[in-house]
């Protein structure tokens, strides 16, 4: 047990998980103002791109040469740490709507969690650990910004924003979060 403690410790997840839990409670707050319907997605989905963006920080450890050149297998251990933080960021969430403001569904949660999850993978892959919450901050800003998704390109763009039963939404979820999670737990944080 020690060994997962010291690694929590070095991966920053105490500091990730608060900052999870106080933007799933701002948007929880926010919620409660009545501004935005129930069915507007935007609000959840900032409070799950915040947690991704949070718990992007653990992605990257102190010494990558350390990790690289360590004698245990770090693919199990990398893909158990970004599905793990997925589950944390819904988790936290779901269970701050109990508090009796619905933000999003279960389906919403899980699919939007998952999908930001594998880009904040995609991106510490692509670009580091300190750098792998510039994809989904960007996919995000740009599908508030977008205009309407009428065409099928543009519902991949927006997918984070569309209800939890369109396909091009649960595809590009899905498609971002297995190759996300598979480009980090092989080949890690770049340099």
């Amino acid at each position: 047990m020690r060994w997962l403690t010291l690694y929590a410790r070095s991966r920053q997840v105490p500091a990730s998980l608060a900052a999870v839990v106080i933007s799933a409670v701002a948007g929880w707050a926010l919620a409660r103002d009545g501004d935005a319907g129930p069915g507007d997605p935007r609000l959840p989905a900032l409070v799950l791109a915040a947690g991704a963006m949070a718990a992007s920080v653990g992605l990257g450890g102190q010494d990558l040469a350390l990790d690289r050149t360590a004698a245990i297998s770090w693919v199990p251990r990398r893909a158990a740490h970004v599905l793990l933080a997925g589950a944390v960021v819904g988790t936290v969430l779901l269970t701050v709507q109990t508090l009796g403001e619905d933000m999003a569904t279960t389906a919403f949660v899980v699919r939007d969690g998952a999908g930001l999850m594998g880009l904040v993978a995609l991106g510490a892959a692509l670009s580091g650990g300190r750098y792998a919450w510039t994809l989904p901050f960007a996919w995000l800003s740009f599908s508030f910004f977008a205009p309407p998704p009428t065409s099928a390109p543009m519902q991949v763009a927006t997918w984070m924003l569309l209800p939890p039963g369109t396909a091009a939404g649960t595809w590009t979820a899905l498609v971002l979060t297995v190759a996300g999670t598979a480009a980090y737990a092989v080949a890690g944080p770049r340099r």
